[in-house]
């Protein structure tokens, strides 16, 4: 079996054109994904697994016909492209650590549809997420949240909707403060993306989410604050390469417009539009998600809510984390400017003098 760690040294920076010479001399750290043991990809057949360690595109005629129509994506400039990127970031950064395989940098092109700048400004704000919030980014691997994981905080449903989606499922009500410190339910999700990532499917396609807040209450809406609510919001809209599609929130209590009203002021317009709140109508919830996709417990075929499928899924994958974040920071010896270090850290002021007016609302509310 491959060790993660014995392929590393292997991995190479993909690039066949003259700026060869330049990423010899680059100080990064090229972190190529290694071929992936096919005894394990065996026991998660339902999930698909990433391109190959050499690129090779995986995508079906009809997804490499999508992608060129919803992200400018041209199969014959692909690799012109990913160069072109991989060449901005040996110039314009040549001491930032990161990966430069194409695998990795397609995440980024096709997040922000081919725009070289965009998926530049993404990348380094990928890092800079890191860098702002060492409570969520060191030591990352599963192990670290399996208690998340066991509690079933999250999962993620086994067949994609009818539009290859796949649909990240989250249980908010299961956690109590008590139980462990709310940074560890964004690290879970974190690793969750990064899993679902991989797969250029899921590049193409993007995800949902679907929350069911069955339990949520006063102890629950005011963990986070405006704080932390910020600083999750800004890596999924500017820090990480995947498209959130919809977000459905089912099962939303009264003090859910008072949680919403915390994260609302941070969503870009766009975002905010795909929040769809569906209260108790499963009927509601199935016009959106179809009856094939949704377990038992909402209404659908899919078989008994299992939530521990991912989690084997995670944890199998310990070795591939610890190769990716359990590394030196990526951002070493970089200087940021502040707008580039999540405002969330800075968070306060009006911020928080809303949200202490907006607690005592709640409570009233609850």
């Amino acid at each position: 079996m491959f060790s993660f760690l014995q392929v590393l040294p292997l991995c190479l920076f993909v690039s066949a054109s003259p700026s060869q010479s330049m990423a010899d001399q680059h100080e990064s750290v090229s972190l190529c994904p290694p071929q992936a043991d096919h005894a394990t990809a065996a026991g998660h057949s339902w999930f698909p697994g990433p391109p190959p360690p050499m690129y090779s595109c995986t995508l079906t005629p009809e997804l490499v016909a999508k992608a060129r129509e919803e992200l400018q994506e041209k199969p014959e400039w692909r690799l012109r492209d990913v160069q072109a990127l991989r060449d901005m970031i040996l110039k314009e950064h040549p001491t930032l650590r990161t990966r430069l395989d194409d695998a990795f940098l397609l995440r980024f092109l096709r997040a922000r549809k081919f725009d070289y700048d965009r998926a530049l400004q993404l990348l380094l704000n990928y890092h800079a997420g890191r860098k702002a919030w060492p409570e969520v980014f060191q030591d990352l691997k599963p192990s670290t949240v399996k208690h998340v994981l066991d509690l079933g905080f999250l999962t993620i449903l086994p067949r994609p909707d009818p539009n290859g989606r796949y649909i990240l499922f989250l249980q908010p009500g299961k956690w109590r403060p008590n139980d462990y410190p709310f940074v560890d339910n964004v690290r879970a999700i974190y690793l969750t993306l990064e899993k679902l990532i991989q797969p250029e499917e899921t590049q193409v396609n993007g995800i949902v989410i679907l929350a069911d807040y069955t339990g949520v209450g006063m102890s629950q809406a005011s963990n986070p604050g405006p704080s932390l609510a910020k600083k999750v919001v800004s890596i999924l809209q500017d820090g990480f390469p995947i498209r959130i599609k919809a977000v459905n929130i089912i099962n939303e209590p009264r003090i859910f417009k008072g949680i919403f009203a915390i994260i609302k002021p941070f969503l870009k317009e766009k975002m905010a539009e795909r929040y769809v709140l569906h209260g108790s109508d499963l009927r509601s919830l199935q016009r959106n998600i179809p009856p094939s996709v949704l377990p038992e417990d909402y209404g659908g075929t899919a078989g008994r809510l299992d939530m521990s499928a991912w989690s084997r899924l995670l944890l199998d994958c310990e070795e591939e984390f610890i190769v990716e974040f359990c590394q030196p920071d990526p951002l070493e010896g970089v200087v940021l400017p502040d707008s580039m270090l999540f405002e969330g850290g800075q968070a306060g002021g009006k911020d928080e003098d809303a949200f202490r007016g907006l607690r005592s609302q709640l409570y009233y509310c609850y």
